[in-house]
């Protein structure tokens, strides 16, 4: 077993050689992902998109397109319906749903930012199944 004060290879002082030392800090930094300057905006959770019921005996489809900003901390606020087909059908769902996600914030010149202006359509289709799984978001837009 090695103790501190036993000497590695390669170096009588049991230490590391610089260069070595400085490449095992840079491939560890790059792995815990503190060496990225920059970094997009990515969804990691929320609740399940629940059809409403009455909508789902009916048959009836839809599609909500909602507007929302994203706090640096990955918070939803703000969150608005833009459009909805058919109206008066989905936008508490989609309201729900969207309000429930969770970001990892984006990092742009090194620093933690909030997005402003987000828009996602949330859509509602009878032929997919049980809605276990969370509609990706459509490209941000930023006023």
């Amino acid at each position: 077993m090695l103790t501190p004060a036993t000497p590695r290879r390669g170096d009588a002082g049991g230490r590391a050689p610089p260069g070595r030392r400085l490449r095992c800090l840079a491939a560890c930094l790059l792995v815990a992902g503190c060496a990225a300057d920059t970094r997009p905006l990515e969804l990691i959770g929320g609740a399940d998109l629940v059809y409403p019921p009455f909508a789902r005996a009916a048959g009836v489809e839809g599609l909500v397109i909602v507007r929302y900003d994203v706090t640096a901390e990955g918070r939803v606020e703000n969150a608005e319906v833009v459009a909805a087909e058919p109206p008066g059908v989905f936008e508490d769902a989609a309201l729900t749903t969207v309000r429930s996600w969770r970001f990892r914030p984006p990092v742009a010149a090194g620093r933690i930012t909030a997005v402003r202006g987000r828009v996602s359509e949330v859509a509602f289709r009878t032929g997919t199944g049980d809605y276990d799984h969370l509609p990706a978001p459509a490209a941000a837009s930023t006023p």
